[in-house]
């Protein structure tokens, strides 16, 4: 199936070329969707509609002096505006800086200031409030944009009604070339300050194109948007490739509206993130635990049986009189969860971390089909994913139409194609650790490749624990497992040159105040995060999650955390990785008592 919406890299050069060709194409068709808070309603809005939004906002840029090649930071939640600010910028050949909305002023400060940055655009008051003790230190802006109203005055502030002409007016038609520089994001380092990875237009374009090597999409589809644009993943998918399809794209209101946003839009595509599917396990295995018994049984049933029609249809298991059980138990197991999420989803993609196979099992077992992608923010980002007819949940699938890679003898994937950055903003040192002589990119990941050409992540090259008996253990396998648990919210496994393995937990508030009172304890003591038999319970917990795991790979001591590692206090990055060193500065009594003695 073509799909004759698809603009072509030929007709699109560029991302503002795109933009024109689309409006050209579709001009009442349904762009953008998103939650009017004000008239407490969904509003639609037309590519016709967001172009002459976007016409608007260049006559202010103009008028603001901003000029080709200069930077524009936006400090803004997922929304449609967010796409005319870009827009706007790309047809002014501007280049936009997208920062994290729960980075820290200090951050955002030190972004602005190495890509010095000439305007900043930000939502509304909070973004203000969390800017205002270091926007003197922002030199290099001479315009903040707000586009919420707010009450504070200072010389560089505008609201985004007084900024933008009463008129309408043409969307410009100033050519960018394919090889200019369209973005510079910050990669969120779980160490040091983060880099500027610099993305032409082609370096975009190009991965969309291969992505849709992959994948046929259709006009007819609706993404709903939750992660943020300030993620490459998302960026590059659910909007300037649903751009190129022609598809309509929905805001999410916000991470705890997701359930009911999904019933309202019904999407039938989604970016998503493992932790977002780890969530909703959690909360369908808490809610299996208070079924009956034969309950039970139907719902693992219908999960085992779909799993085996799943790999039927794909051509790796033989047929069994079971999978007659199933058209039955989809109709009273899985097209209940699937309505759940909207009814619709023909399938989405996760990727940022690695997903767990137990959630996998069970979504695709409930005929909700997850692939896995795989990619960098310094290759636009997609490298590999899972094609919907090759689908091999443990992988992260087949490298992309025109994307070369190859492990190294260090077991280290490696990556080439015209999707590599043109490299780190003001970094080339950083550029030549990146990507070598000959073109290929350093993932920093260990890989396998199968016959089949599937790619495997075993681990990160760097996050190796080493236990004093010299046995390496990666972290990431162990946390993952620890958070499945319905108790656990984050999980950091430590041990580095120590004879065993401890963990820094963090716990789900209301599960912990429930175990604590299970065990005749009052549930908010403060004293029960360090109560021995509080300790003893959670540990068990940890160990029956990691029950698979070899026998060296065990939990002996932990730590639980009163309060949850965020961007916020510095102990995750905006991307919400670990930042290892960090947490163990911030909590080195925890740790030293953890291995007193030893």
């Amino acid at each position: 199936m073509s799909n004759p919406q698809l603009i072509t890299l030929d007709q699109a050069p560029s991302l503002a070329a795109l933009f024109r060709e689309r409006v050209t194409r579709s001009p009442d068709a349904i762009a953008y969707i998103q939650f009017d808070s004000g008239n407490n309603q969904w509003q639609e809005h037309s590519w016709q509609e967001t172009a002459r939004e976007v016409a608007r906002w260049q006559q202010a840029m103009k008028a603001s002096g901003l000029k080709a090649g200069e930077r524009v930071v936006i400090m803004c939640h997922n929304a449609w505006e967010w796409v005319i600010c870009d827009q706007a910028s790309l047809g002014l050949g501007l280049v936009l800086v997208p920062v994290f909305m729960n980075d820290r002023a200090d951050n955002i400060a030190w972004i602005v200031d190495d890509c010095d940055a000439s305007a900043l655009i930000i939502e509304g008051p909070d973004q203000w409030h969390t800017l205002e003790p270091v926007v003197d230190q922002l030199s290099s802006i001479h315009t903040i944009v707000a586009l919420k109203p707010v009450s504070a005055r200072h010389d560089k502030l505008q609201q985004l009604a007084d900024w933008l002409p009463d008129t309408d007016t043409v969307l410009a038609r100033e050519e960018s070339a394919p090889d200019d520089l369209a973005t510079i994001v910050y990669t969120s380092g779980t160490t040091g300050k983060p880099k500027g990875v610099m993305l032409s237009h082609h370096n975009i374009l190009w991965n969309v194109h291969a992505a849709l090597g992959l994948f046929d999409i259709a006009a007819d589809n609706t993404f709903l948007s939750f992660l943020p644009l300030s993620h490459t993943f998302e960026r590059t998918v659910g909007y300037y490739l649903a751009m190129v399809c022609g598809c309509s794209t929905a805001y999410n209101r916000s991470i705890p509206e997701l359930a009911e946003d999904l019933a309202i839009i019904k999407p039938t595509l989604m970016v998503s993130v493992p932790r977002i599917f780890e969530r909703i396990y959690g909360r369908i295995m808490d809610k299996l635990e208070t079924e009956s018994s034969l309950k039970k049984r139907l719902f693992r049933s219908a999960i085992d049986i779909g799993w085996k029609k799943f790999e039927y249809d794909q051509g790796r298991s033989r047929w069994s009189p079971a999978l007659l059980l199933h058209p039955l138990l989809d109709a009273l197991v899985g097209a209940k969860v699937r309505n759940r999420l909207g009814g619709r989803l023909r399938f989405t993609v996760c990727g940022g971390a690695a997903l767990s196979p137990d959630v996998a099992k069970l979504f695709i077992g409930l005929g909700i089909p997850v692939t896995q992608g795989y990619g960098l923010t310094e290759t636009s980002p997609v490298i590999a994913a899972n094609p919907l007819e090759n689908n091999v949940p443990a992988s992260v699938g087949l490298a992309l139409p025109g994307v070369e890679v190859q492990i190294s003898e260090q077991g280290e994937l490696l990556t080439r194609s015209p999707s590599v950055m043109a490299g780190y903003w003001n970094r080339p040192e950083a550029t030549a650790d990146m990507i070598d002589g000959e073109g290929w990119l350093h993932t920093g990941d260990k890989a396998s490749i199968s016959n089949s050409g599937h790619i495997f992540i075993t681990g990160r090259l760097k996050e190796i624990i080493v236990l004093a008996n010299g046995e390496k253990i990666p972290p990431a396998d162990m946390e993952n497992a620890i958070t499945l648990s319905p108790l656990i919210e984050q999980a950091m496994v430590i041990g580095e040159g120590k004879p065993y393995l401890s963990a820094l937990v963090v716990p789900n508030p209301q599960a912990f105040q429930d175990l604590c009172q299970s065990l005749g304890l009052h549930p908010r003591d403060a004293s029960n995060y360090t109560n021995p038999l509080v300790l003893d319970q959670v540990l068990q917990q940890l160990q029956e999650q990691l029950k698979s795991f070899p026998g060296y790979a065990r939990i002996h001591k932990l730590a639980i955390l009163h309060e949850p590692m965020t961007p916020e206090n510095g102990l995750l990055t905006p991307t919400l990785k670990l930042r290892r060193n960090r947490i163990l500065m911030y909590y080195s009594d925890d740790v030293e008592n953890l291995y007193s003695g030893h």
